[in-house]
């Protein structure tokens, strides 16, 4: 299962949306730096109202969601690449998760202590993207030492690695991260993973706002300082969230967090589309099985082909894979049923070369 780390600076939100996401009190939250130092780990539930649109179709009572893995992480601060805060530990952690989702304080509160003195939160962004970028500067410089010598000798992985490395050093010394370097071709991107580049993991900026603000998230100040700077500056998306509301709708049952929200003028906390919008910066996607038993959604890459998606369910599935009985999720709602999809000719058989699409509705045929 894949990963995403929540970072930020001390006292931003971090474990109270951790908390949040995963529907606990794992992590510990309270007003003084450091309150988190081993990670919590939680699996969070994606959420898709697609799966219960199907469920009726399927006349089933059983749904099973598709799932990602949040971690969270203990606050960096300035000085942290050189172990400032336990830094060589939290940025450690960083390098096990594959994307980062950076929570920014856009509310004041005097009763929470801001370990920087005050709400900045371009500020705040630019301490964790510089602690994030020297170590990778370092990483890059070692990284160098040791390919040098492959790249004198006419290696051709040692060549490809120095012109990389090449590219890379001038452009982390400007401040700027592995993710937004010019031109970066796919081989290029892969090889950032193998040096485990902390800035080259995509990135998902989490606004936490004031329980009064999230009706007019777009509006805070804050929030829009950070739409700018993400997008001009990281090429990223944001999502403004309340970690403070949803904290406390974890012990309502559905119903009553609804009202609850309701009345202040929002359908949401903002969490759902946090783990939809990391679901994505992860470059995954859902197909479904559908039938009497249970409507199941399937995780996937982007980009799959049919045999890959296929070995999700089992490697067997994959190996003696024959054909896969494929129709939309908007065809099948649109037209009600599998018999109407199939009599209407939207049921079709893919072989091994069908990329999946998001929504697909999927049945294998397959040699065991």
């Amino acid at each position: 299962m894949l990963k995403a780390g929540i970072v930020g600076l001390p006292n931003v939100g971090k474990s109270t949306l951790f908390n949040a996401l995963t529907r606990s009190r794992k992590a510990e939250a309270a007003n003084y730096p450091f309150c988190t130092i081993d990670p919590n780990v939680g699996v969070v539930v994606v959420p898709d109202e697609r799966a219960y649109v199907l469920k009726a179709i399927a006349k089933t009572n059983v749904v099973v969601p598709a799932a990602i893995e949040f971690v969270d992480i203990a606050g960096l601060v300035a000085g942290a690449s050189k172990g400032e805060g336990l830094g060589n530990q939290f940025l450690a952690t960083i390098r096990e998760v594959d994307a980062i989702v950076q929570v920014v304080r856009c509310f004041v509160d005097n009763d929470i202590i801001h370990t920087m003195g005050g709400v900045d939160p371009i500020r705040d962004i630019e301490v964790i993207t510089t602690e994030l970028v020297l170590a990778d500067m370092d990483a890059v410089t070692k990284r160098i030492d040791k390919t040098q010598k492959k790249a004198r000798s006419g290696d051709k992985e040692g060549l490809i690695e120095m012109a990389l490395l090449e590219k890379l050093t001038p452009h982390l010394n400007s401040g700027k991260t592995a993710n937004t370097l010019p031109g970066a071709t796919d081989e290029e991107k892969a090889l950032m993973k193998l040096f485990q580049l902390l800035t080259a993991k995509p990135v998902l900026f989490a606004c936490n706002v004031a329980e009064s603000d999230l009706a007019n998230a777009e509006e805070n100040p804050f929030v829009k300082q950070v739409a700018e700077f993400v997008r001009t500056h990281h090429d990223a998306a944001y999502v403004p969230i309340s970690a403070k509301i949803e904290s406390e709708l974890i012990d309502l049952p559905p119903e009553e967090a609804k009202a609850f929200l309701k009345d202040l003028g929002v359908d949401d906390s903002g969490v759902s589309a946090l783990i939809k919008g990391t679901y994505t910066l992860l470059g995954l996607q859902t197909y479904f099985t559908a039938g009497e038993k249970e409507v199941r959604c399937w995780t996937i890459k982007q980009g799959w082909k049919a045999p890959q998606a296929a070995g999700v369910i089992h490697t067997d599935f994959e190996k003696g894979f024959i054909k896969a009985e494929i129709v939309s999720y908007a065809d099948l709602t649109r037209l009600g049923s599998v018999a109407a999809a199939r009599e209407a000719g939207k049921y079709r058989l893919e072989g091994k070369e069908y990329v999946f699409a998001d929504g697909d509705v999927a049945l294998f045929r397959f040699n065991t």
